[in-house]
């Protein structure tokens, strides 16, 4: 539902009301209804997704006419109607999207929007009167706002508690949304918030501005569906978009020669114990992301009964079941940082086949015959059979780098992550010539996905391209020699 909205020509904090209210009828245009009126010659329109809705809404506004109850102009809305508004405050719709979210959404999710919920909370209060500091309010939101199963438990810890009882009853309302002046106002402040560090050290990435943007986007439509907002106010005010290029950097692919270098340090790391130093219970996991592809959280979940093949001579065959993304105990429902759940965009029972390089094969073999296989099947466990922390496996990869690469390499965006290798697999896939919708089933991606987030890893086609180029204009026929210009005559006189 949308709302285009007239200014009215008053000074800001003047109300303005008026009886001259005219309601035509409903337009409709295949799946969009709209609701057009004037309110003292200030044309407003809704649009709807359905004509019910339309026109339960054009109902009340008629029934208001008759009753001959005053309109306000800035909003168009009946004054009772634009009252029950006002009573819904910013912290409320808050409280009440975590609610509805929650349930159904895995950790990652729900610790996205809790980041997005703390960061844009010091932007929806009133700043008018003294405020507690906006860490404290952060926290607040954070901690016990984006946390039901914590607010079901018992009482707010002590240290939140007074910012807590701040914003029930100092924040805004969501009727300063629906200002002509104040509510574009306060959307490109909350905007502006959300795209800075919280550290005060510069804007953030682009991929987290978008996603804390979408966060909010999609509170505001749930606003739009209880019926507190007449409109999505994000779709009202027109902000310069935060560009991604959302391709890979071609300098954080590694070759062949690279990775063997790294895999090779990553297995002399790590403390030394009963079965030898952890780094070489990380070699198979690795490689898993450099050879198949996997993210690291589908590596985690690697079982046995994935290897689906294992030729000693030949590409054998994987089959991805599950993913252990980490979100950390306060988001899961297990009440564990990491938790089983179906393949990134794939069904509850989804599966995805991924071929096994020669190398990756023996690898994983030697793996399971040093170390067995822990509870549930799972290669990749700890000596004493539990998960091995993120920022174990992450420290010996930086290990590893230091010790394998130049230091020209060391300072590059080359593997700086683990995650990396699995755009090294990607690569070089598409770089030997196996057809994108084979690489986009194998990688998990879409083929639209793959090919604008790879574009920049497609190397060594140029010379082709060019020899095609050539084909198409045809071979031009050299054996008839271009007619001799004649030679310069001198001038007369």
């Amino acid at each position: 539902m949308s709302r285009r909205r007239t200014a009215a020509q008053r000074p800001d904090d003047e109300p303005l009301t008026s009886h001259d209210v005219k309601i035509w009828k409903i337009r409709s245009r295949g799946s969009s209804h709209s609701v057009r009126w004037m309110v003292g010659g200030q044309e407003q329109h809704d649009t709807f997704k359905t004509y019910a809705l339309a026109d339960a809404f054009r109902s009340k506004l008629v029934s208001y006419q008759r009753d001959g109850v005053p309109f306000d102009v800035d909003t168009g809305l009946p004054l009772p109607m634009l009252r029950e508004r006002s009573r819904v405050s910013c912290y409320e719709l808050l409280t009440r999207y975590v609610a509805m979210k929650w349930p159904d959404s895995p950790g990652n999710s729900r610790r996205s929007v809790a980041d997005a919920l703390k960061t844009v909370a010091p932007a929806l209060i009133r700043t008018d009167i003294p405020h507690p500091d906006e860490k404290d309010l952060r926290a607040a939101v954070y901690q016990w706002t984006c946390d039901p199963p914590a607010q079901k438990a018992g009482d707010p810890p002590p240290a939140i508690r007074s910012a807590l009882r701040w914003l029930e009853r100092h924040s805004l309302p969501l009727s300063e949304f629906e200002h002509r002046t104040r509510g574009p106002a306060l959307v490109r402040h909350m905007l502006a918030t959300i795209g800075q560090r919280l550290d005060g050290r510069g804007k953030v990435a682009p991929v987290t501005y978008a996603r804390r943007r979408a966060v909010l986007f999609n509170m505001f439509e749930y606003a739009v569906e209880l019926g507190v907002v007449s409109a999505n106010p994000l779709t009202i005010v027109k902000v310069k978009a935060v560009k991604s290029s959302g391709t890979i950097d071609r300098r954080s692919v590694v070759n062949p020669e690279q990775f063997r270098r790294l895999i090779a340090a990553v297995g002399e790391l790590g403390h030394d114990g009963p079965s030898g130093p952890l780094g070489q219970r990380l070699v198979a996991f690795f490689a898993l992301m450099y050879y198949a592809a996997l993210r690291p959280a589908e590596a985690i979940a690697f079982r046995d009964a994935c290897i689906i093949s294992a030729p000693a001579e030949g590409i054998g065959e994987l089959l991805l079941e599950r993913s252990m993304p980490r979100a950390g105990a306060r988001w899961n429902d297990s009440g564990t940082s990491r938790e089983a759940r179906e393949l990134k965009h794939r069904a509850e029972d989804d599966t995805r086949e991924v071929p096994a390089h020669p190398d990756l094969v023996h690898l994983l073999r030697t793996h399971i015959e040093r170390f067995g296989v822990g509870r549930g099947g799972r290669l990749f466990v700890g000596p004493q059979g539990g998960d091995i922390e993120e920022a174990r496996y992450l420290a010996i990869w930086e290990a590893a780098r230091k010790e394998a690469l130049t230091p020209a390499e060391v300072a590059s965006p080359l593997a700086k992550r683990p995650y990396d290798l699995r755009h090294a697999a990607v690569s070089t896939w598409l770089n030997a010539g196996v057809p994108p919708t084979q690489v986009a089933a194998w990688a998990g991606h879409s083929l639209e996905v793959l090919l604008r987030v790879y574009a920049k890893c497609i190397v060594g086609q140029d010379e082709e391209a060019r020899r095609r180029l050539g084909n198409a204009f045809g071979t031009p026929d050299l054996s008839v020699a271009p007619p001799e210009s004649e030679p310069d005559q001198p001038e007369e006189g």
